[in-house]
């Protein structure tokens, strides 16, 4: 008897192991998860808030501002739900409630577009711009923005992108002009209207735009015409000389 009690003993100390062997893997494989979740959260917070600061001098919408101020608001409602949230992230949380909250009563940014002065500057500005596009589809993809509002943003973005590529070509283009680089200020202008013309859709600065640049490259085509005549004018007084040199009665010493 006493036989049988020990090996139940056995048996049940032995299935309270296995138990409790199985309950801590379960709960370090969720604590590994949600350890996962938050830092994603986490990564999805840091983006968001960085694209924001670089869009400080954009000429974007409230409307796009509001967008990407829910997505940090609801990457912190996860980390709360998903962990004992400290002081700092309760503190995030309604600073982000209170600016999307006071966002429709700001008036749209009225920023005017400016080219940033060195290329790195417009480097990181593209990839804003880019970043931006990407965020804005993640969060349609999800149903968080409706389809009118994502296809508005997105076309505001896609003519900042224009404007910057443009712009930037347009710059070069006069560099080059300016310092008699004429077949490279004439390369730059032409990628601008290849830019330009591509657009399915028109609007004013398209169309100033492309008058400007077919403006300049006229001028530079007449330029290069006038530089072509010089040089073979030129070309031929060396001709006309080596032969007068040549036929020249010969001197007598």
């Amino acid at each position: 008897m006493t036989f049988i009690i020990i090996i139940v003993l056995i048996v049940v100390l032995l299935i309270v192991a296995i138990v409790v062997n199985a309950y801590q893997q379960y709960k370090a494989k969720m604590d590994a998860e949600r350890r996962t979740e938050v830092a994603k959260q986490r990564t999805i917070i840091d983006e968001t808030e960085n694209v924001l600061m670089a869009t400080a001098q954009m000429p974007i919408s409230q409307g796009l501002v509001k967008i990407l101020l829910q997505r940090i608001h609801r990457a912190l409602q996860v980390i709360n739900e998903l962990s004992s949230s400290s002081p700092d992230t309760k503190q995030h949380l309604e600073d982000i409630s209170s600016r999307i909250k006071s966002i429709d009563m700001e008036p749209d940014n009225n920023n005017q577009f400016a080219l940033p002065e060195t290329d790195k500057m417009i480097i990181q500005y593209i990839q804003a711009v880019k970043k931006l596009r990407v965020m804005l589809r993640t969060e349609r993809s999800k149903g968080k923005v409706d389809g009118s509002t994502y296809l508005e943003q997105d076309k505001q973005l896609e003519k900042l992108q224009l404007k910057v590529n443009v712009e930037t070509l347009i710059r070069r283009g006069r560099a080059a002009q300016q310092s008699g680089m004429l077949g490279s200020a004439r390369q730059y202008f032409e990628k601008a209207i290849t830019a330009l013309e591509n657009q399915s859709q028109s609007d004013e600065f398209i169309q100033t735009r492309r008058d400007w640049v077919k403006q300049q490259l006229q001028e530079i085509q007449e330029n290069l015409k006038n530089a072509n005549a010089q040089d073979r004018a030129k070309r031929r007084e060396e001709e006309r000389d080596e032969l007068d040199e040549l036929f020249a009665p010969k001197k007598k010493w």
